[in-house]
């Protein structure tokens, strides 16, 4: 399986062994579980920006009141 070896400073790995013992995981199952989460939340946003894009001017039509006075609307892909 590959694998990385990643350089913290002390400090650094201090707080994160600190972390992972709070959540009662390993340093290594709690980095490995840190970034995957970290990967699908920015899918999930990715996802949901394009979302709000492409139905931006259905949701303005069902809800006028709710359409701000100003341009550029979309949100930031």
């Amino acid at each position: 399986m590959p694998a990385l070896n990643i350089e913290f400073t002390e400090e650094e790995l201090a707080a994160i062994r600190e972390a992972a013992a709070a959540d009662g995981k390993s340093v290594k199952a709690y980095v490995h579980d840190l970034s995957v989460r970290e990967q699908q939340r920015r899918l999930f946003v990715q996802h949901a920006a394009k979302f709000w894009n492409d139905h931006i001017e259905e949701f303005d039509e069902a809800f006028p009141e709710e359409v701000p006075p100003t341009a550029g609307r979309g949100a930031a892909a």
